[in-house]
């Protein structure tokens, strides 16, 4: 009852009415069939069961009855707003792999979605979690949006809208209120409630002051880091990145496997910094850099660090540093 999804098909019917079916095992069965086979569904017999009929194969399966089908409660939507499709892709994509798992902290457990100014334009902006490590999307304020209230999607919600949208290229229309969420593409809609919760106020872990500027090509850098935590143990995944003029070392140390390091050349014209991440985390942010260049804006070995692609504003991510 969190989630609710209701789509139709173009078939031929030959006599109108209603049926459940239990879904896993229908499922099953249907993907078993040829393809392109014709399908025949038939609740006309005996109550509580339905007929499946396809070539010569025939199926028998109990349902329930469906006046004892559940229903999530509709209530008002009164904010509605429009999405590409592309759009809506970006924001998911480049923010779900910062949402917490961690069931406690549940008001993490998705992407908050609000309407705000960021250097006097109304945008839209996207922002998950986890503590160790934040992402912030935004793009331009959609028509309608601006009254919205701040929601958080959940975590689940996100996955299956994102699998449902993949081949999607056309509008998607958004409605929601303080505890409901609507998604309607083609010829389904999603409808979802909202986590009940304050999200934290995400500006305050943000640095503004950071003025270590590394410049690094996405693509090397990636490729390096990957290879050096080959040696960094599974639980901290650390790596550590010795900064100088123009020159990046990444290493990492483990006791039971050895150690590794690799130098690339980079754009660094300020102090000497030695500071340690968690390689996953470094990996999943250069996955959503579609540019050549990341740029890395860094204090010290003990506060945040910010990550941006060189040739798109629109996204930042936030990493928290390790010790190494």
């Amino acid at each position: 009852m969190d989630l609710e999804i209701v789509e139709r098909v173009d078939c031929t019917v030959a006599r109108e009415g209603t049926m459940t079916a239990p879904a896993h095992t229908l499922y099953d069965i249907v993907r078993k069939l040829r393809e392109g086979a014709q399908v025949e569904l038939d609740a006309s017999g005996d109550k509580g069961a339905m007929t499946l009929r396809s070539g010569r194969s025939t199926f028998t399966l109990q349902c329930l009855p469906p006046e004892d089908y559940p229903l999530m409660a509709g209530g008002d939507l009164p904010h509605s707003f429009t999405l590409s499709a592309s759009e809506l892709k970006g924001l998911i994509d480049r923010t779900r792999f910062a949402i917490s798992t961690e069931e406690t902290r549940y008001y993490l457990n998705g992407i908050y979605l609000h309407a705000t100014k960021s250097n006097e334009m109304h945008v839209l902006r996207a922002v998950a979690t986890d503590g160790h490590r934040l992402a912030r999307v935004e793009m331009m304020l959609p028509e309608g949006a601006g009254d919205m209230p701040g929601v958080i999607v959940p975590r689940k919600t996100v996955t299956e809208l994102r699998k449902l949208i993949e081949e999607s290229n056309g509008d998607i229309g958004i409605a929601l209120s303080e505890t409901k969420m609507r998604f309607s593409f083609g010829d389904a809609v999603l409808t979802s409630k909202l986590i009940d919760g304050t999200f934290p106020d995400y500006d305050r872990v943000i640095p503004t002051n950071n003025d270590k500027i590394l410049e690094v090509d996405c693509k090397s850098f990636a490729e390096a880091v990957d290879r050096v935590a080959t040696i960094s143990t599974e639980k901290s995944r650390a790596v550590k990145l010795s900064v100088e003029r123009n020159n990046l070392t990444l290493s990492a140390t483990s006791p039971e496997n050895g150690t590794a390091s690799e130098e690339i050349e980079v754009r660094y014209g300020a102090a000497p910094i030695e500071i340690g991440f968690n390689s996953r985390y470094l990996l999943d942010i250069a996955e959503q850099i579609e540019g050549d260049g990341a740029q890395f804006s860094m204090a010290d070995a003990a506060s945040p660090t910010i990550v941006r692609d060189s040739a798109d504003a629109s996204a930042l991510y936030v990493l928290m540093p390790m010790r190494v």
